[in-house]
């Protein structure tokens, strides 16, 4: 049986760039930046009065509008990310597709009717 994992010989590798540091300071930028962006909420509750709870409700919905896209800006970055990292590693040899029929370029392409 054949290895399905053999490298390309002759193949350098690349040194790792920005994408790894991208991805170590994902979880921190997820983490602190949840709990950044969920500052205002907390502060509207601790400031609101009693005749405005449509302050904290629409600071709540604001505040959640934007830590859902900053999850998603998260996630789009984490994914190019990885990509890079992926396409950067080894190079593996595929398995070669013998054709039954060949095409060659001394012979006239066949007219079908």
């Amino acid at each position: 049986m054949m290895n399905p994992f053999k490298q390309l010989p002759g193949f350098t590798p690349i040194p790792a760039g920005a994408e790894r540091m991208v991805l170590r300071w994902l979880p921190k930028t997820f983490l602190f930046g949840t709990l950044g962006l969920a500052v205002p909420s907390v502060l509207a509750r601790l400031f609101a009065d009693e005749a405005s709870p449509l302050r904290v409700t629409t600071t709540d919905i604001y505040v959640i509008s934007l830590i859902i896209l900053h999850w998603t800006a998260l996630l789009t970055v984490g994914i190019a990310a990885f990509i890079v990292m992926l396409m950067k590693g080894p190079a593996y040899v595929a398995d070669a597709y013998e054709l039954n029929e060949r095409e060659t370029l001394s012979a006239p392409p066949a007219r079908h009717r």
